[in-house]
């Protein structure tokens, strides 16, 4: 075991209820995409123990993992170091099915129940653990219908090998259509979204978020920090040579992931440049203020982050104490703003003065108000 640093937040043991369920998570959650060294920028075990031990000594209890991370190693590490820690019954762990397991084989990936079933068993098997807190469906596959995949969920939870379900990456009709036929139907309904949110991609708080609140389930954003890109640590003058260093950012950068394939454009580079002065005037790092930024939106309620290293993990939780005044968070809010698109340039002000007869009408709904 590790020792508690000298100084910590309390602010990670301020949990929030997942969705529409009694499930406590913690504001920030370990994400372990970095556990193992399969993919060439990982953790090793020895490290990821250190990690854990750190985020659960500051009130993290929230772990996030999938049977793809690393080849498998990912879940396996968890697995031992809770089964050696005897934790496991202390977190929240969620894994999640969907990508390949045997290329050539159709029925070794995507949603349908026979592969649902099978990532299942791998995954408890890795996880030496007979259920798993969180079950993500991790992309949408564009095949399986979606009375399956909520189906398949409902029996799951049923067996007791699942206790919540969530999607991550699938389109917002997707989500309201599943949210609709379990609440009609009274099974497991979808208690989170997981989803890519951070200052260069807040494309999610178009139709996502609003579905969310409305419909009742948490947003947990994934990449936060675009991979590495809003750390600061990258100029216009160096990203050309970003794939020569060893971070996740170059390594999928070089793999040609379609993640990063469009992150080095000038309004990113606007949005670095603004997050960079917006921390300066704070006194506290880039990485931290759009930590902040994302923690704090509405429908957010825990947002992933990972750590290759403990000063850098301590760092991450202590973005939840970062406060962003108005003025600051304007100029944020502003730069990343995401560009207008049809039928959402029917909303601004004019359209809708249009509609109400030019008449001030009550917002129940605080998260949408229209732009001018």
């Amino acid at each position: 075991m590790t020792n508690k640093p000298e100084s910590t937040s309390k602010s990670n043991a301020e949990y929030a209820l997942l969705g529409r369920s009694g499930l406590r998570v913690s504001p920030m959650c370990l994400g372990t995409m970095t556990f193992g060294t399969e993919w060439g920028w990982g953790s090793p075990k020895e490290t990821a123990y250190k990690i854990l031990d750190r985020y659960i000594e500051r009130g993290g209890n929230f772990l996030d993992t999938a049977d793809g991370y690393t080849g498998g190693s990912s879940e396996a590490i968890l697995g031992e170091y809770l089964e050696e820690t005897k934790r496991r019954d202390q977190v929240v762990v969620a894994t999640k099915f969907s990508f390949n397991a045997r290329p050539g084989d159709p029925n070794a990936g995507g949603n349908g129940r026979k592969n649902i079933l099978r990532a299942l068993e791998g995954s408890l098997r890795r996880l030496r653990t007979d259920y798993v807190d969180l079950y993500w469906l991790h992309a949408w596959d564009g095949l399986t219908p979606v009375e399956e995949v909520m189906g398949t969920f409902d029996a799951l939870v049923r067996s007791g090998k699942v206790r919540y379900v969530g999607l991550s990456d699938v389109p917002a009709w997707y989500f309201a259509r599943a949210q609709t036929l379990a609440d009609l139907r009274g099974t497991e309904r979808v208690a989170a979204l997981q989803l890519e949110y951070s200052l260069v991609e807040r494309s999610i708080e178009r139709e996502h978020i609003p579905a969310a609140l409305a419909l009742g389930a948490s947003v947990t954003p994934w990449s936060p920090l675009a991979s590495g890109f809003l750390t600061g640590k990258y100029t216009r003058e160096g990203a050309g040579a970003a794939a020569k260093g060893d971070g996740r950012l170059q390594a999928l950068q070089s793999s040609g992931h379609p993640v990063v394939a469009n992150l080095f454009n000038e309004r990113n580079w606007k949005i670095v440049d603004t997050l960079v002065a917006v921390a300066k005037e704070l006194g506290k790092t880039p990485a931290q203020v759009a930590l902040s930024f994302v923690a704090h939106r509405p429908g957010v309620t825990s947002t992933l982050i990972g750590a290759t290293k403990l000063d850098q993990l301590d760092a991450n939780l202590d973005a939840l104490d970062v406060v962003i005044p108005p003025e600051l968070h304007a100029r944020l809010e502003e730069v990343s703003r995401p560009a207008p698109a049809h039928p959402y340039t029917f909303f601004d002000r004019r359209m809708q003065g249009m509609i109400t007869g030019g008449t001030t009408v009550r917002d129940e709904q605080p998260w949408f108000r229209p732009r001018s």
